[in-house]
């Protein structure tokens, strides 16, 4: 099985994940930089602003990049236009099928990589000609399905011809290991570089990451068949009583309205939507991207050395 850095030519089996109103081109530019594959996230913004960041990634690197299109966007089809236009090397995908944009983004050489959630959708999304599949468990920050990815993986694996990438709940070298050995050719991580010294989050959300315990986050919006990971918080817990309540969807996202961008731009902790998966607990400090990636690869290679080890400890038993 290939690895991710010789399926897309990055130094590292990791790809950065595509946040909305995070994953700006700088930010994308400094994890390409780092030797990930950094993504755009264009979640949250237009066809003209997505063409400006893509300009200023390039400006800032040579490197492999990708762009990350949530297809419910009202400007996707003008996106999907122009990240062919622009030759981008990869594009990633949420919410929804791209089947329809497959050929076009195929002529222009680019490799296609959803994100599934599930075995039946990733089951279709191979039928339609996604390169890739990133399998995406529950632990993730953000939008999320039901099975975590220990569940998920292997079943994805086990299902599909293309090489699957793992993620939700990857922060060190453990959590990568752990899914090349359940298959996964790399993963994609994000909540772990909220707190690299180049994402643009505002410093009061990343020192909420620092100081997030185990059960520092809960899923909104189950309910309304709108699940999402967030940090517990004024506004979360509010969400949660009306839910109970039985609210409904419009109602619940009048709370919620431009929640992400008053944590990510204002610093707002107490009503702004602080997205982050189960690892937050694990993060401790904030330190360049490249020391994130470099030190979960290298301590992932230095597990992954160990296992002739066990498999000879578990022949003897």
């Amino acid at each position: 099985m290939k690895l991710l850095q010789e399926l897309l030519n990055i130094r590292y089996p990791i790809i950065q994940g595509g946040m909305a109103n995070i994953a700006t081109g700088a930010f994308a530019a400094a994890c390409s930089e780092a030797g990930a594959l950094g993504v755009i996230g264009s979640g949250g913004m237009n066809a003209e602003r997505l063409e400006e960041e893509i300009a200023v990634l390039r400006s800032k690197t040579d490197r492999p990049f990708g762009v990350n299109l949530m297809l419910m966007n009202p400007d996707t089809e003008e996106m999907a236009d122009l990240v062919a236009r622009e030759h981008v090397p990869v594009v990633t995908t949420g919410a929804g099928n791209p089947g329809k944009y497959l050929d076009k983004w195929k002529e222009a050489g680019i490799r296609v990589i959803p994100v599934s959630a599930s075995v039946a959708l990733a089951r279709r999304l191979e039928r339609a000609g996604a390169d890739m599949i990133i399998a995406e468990g529950t632990e993730s920050g953000g939008h999320v399905g039901e099975m975590t990815t220990m569940t998920l993986l292997p079943q994805m694996v086990d299902s599909l011809r293309i090489p699957v990438i793992a993620a939700g709940g990857i922060a060190d070298g453990r959590q990568l290991a752990a899914a090349f050995v359940l298959g996964a050719c790399g993963a994609q991580i994000g909540t772990s570089l909220l707190v690299s010294a180049e994402c643009p989050i505002h410093e009061n959300y990343k020192e909420a990451l620092i100081k997030a315990k185990d059960n520092s986050t809960m899923v909104t919006g189950r309910s309304v068949d709108a699940p999402v990971r967030i940090i517990k918080n004024q506004m979360a817990r509010e969400y949660q009583k009306l839910e109970r309540e039985g609210a409904e969807r419009m109602e619940l996202e009048k709370l919620t309205l431009g929640s992400l961008r008053r944590a990510v731009f204002e610093g707002d902790t107490l009503t702004g939507s602080l997205m982050a998966g189960q690892v937050c607990g694990q993060l401790k400090e904030v330190r360049p991207a490249s020391e994130i990636i470099e030190k979960m690869c290298e301590d992932a290679e230095a597990i992954c050395s160990r296992t002739a080890g066990f498999a000879a400890a578990l022949a003897v038993n």
